[in-house]
């Protein structure tokens, strides 16, 4: 009897042996498919996602398809207008005075500054997709008031603005961008700007308006793989971008005195500089 126990576990013994090496061989065969698994599985997911992954990480986040890099009013060669006089003896003492210019600007974007009748703007555009198209560009009305009329500020005698690369008038009904060789035609009918991700464009604009005072932003539509998005641009403070008529007559004018700041000059000495108070027949 013990004798036959013994045998069988001798018998039984190699099969369990082998049952073992079996088992620890598709232990190490589960392994190498696996592994073989998610190497394809990282290859494929890192094909994508340097495809469109970070595209799609972007829009479920709410990133925006293009990120505003820059964007800037020119001042410095434009004749600029107040809607409400300086009375205030602090703020009157900056302008007349030897502050800095950014004080200056200070005080007078709190009384509501626009350029006369030209605003040039300078916008650069960041694309924030592996590959997108600008398909237009519209400035908006935002708020339509008489010109302002607090004061004038007059830089240098009024000469010709440079050519730039979009134009647009506000007076229009329906205001659109064009190119100066083609007035007639909005220039998005005709052309769109292609970007990829962190590729800049540069957009120099002149926006006009004689008619009125005018509140305004841009109005972006962006064609980002099969979806179109809209995006507006502020101006540099995030406040509406501002541009005015020429009014008949001004609480006050100034022009830029040889000491720093401005000088307060009369109404005869401004029509004697500024061709625009001439030329509208308001002097």
């Amino acid at each position: 009897m013990a004798k036959a126990r013994q045998k069988r576990r001798a018998a039984s013994a190699p099969r369990a042996e082998e049952a073992g090496e079996w088992k620890a061989m598709r232990t190490w065969l589960a392994g190498i498919v696996g592994a073989v698994i998610v190497a394809a599985v990282g290859v494929v997911f890192t094909a994508w996602f340097n495809a469109r992954g970070s595209d799609t990480v972007d829009s479920i986040s709410g990133e925006p398809p293009i990120k505003v890099g820059h964007v800037a009013v020119d001042y410095a060669a434009q004749d600029t207008t107040l809607r409400e006089a300086v009375t205030d003896p602090a703020d009157r003492a900056v302008l007349l005075g030897s502050a800095s210019g950014s004080r200056r600007d200070t005080v007078m974007a709190r009384h509501d500054r626009a350029p006369v009748e030209t605003a040039d703007l300078t916008v650069v555009l960041v694309g924030n997709r592996s590959s997108l198209r600008i398909v237009d560009i519209q400035p908006r009305v935002l708020d339509r008031k008489p010109v302002s009329d607090g004061a004038l500020f007059i830089y240098s005698p009024a000469g010709e603005a440079a050519t730039i690369g979009l134009s647009a008038d506000l007076d229009k009904p329906a205001p659109r961008f064009t190119a100066p060789k083609d007035p007639g035609t909005s220039y998005f009918r005709k052309k769109q700007i292609d970007l990829k991700r962190d590729e800049r464009v540069t957009l120099s604009m002149t926006v006009t308006g004689t008619a009125a005072y005018y509140a305004f932003d841009l109005l972006i539509t962006v064609l980002a793989g099969d979806r179109t998005e809209q995006m507006t641009i502020q101006g540099p403070d995030r406040t509406p971008f501002r541009v005015t008529g020429t009014s008949g007559t001004y609480h006050a004018y100034y022009t830029i005195s040889p000491l720093g700041g401005w000088q307060p000059i009369s109404r005869s000495g401004a029509c004697a500089i500024e061709r625009k108070l001439a030329k509208a027949g308001k002097c």
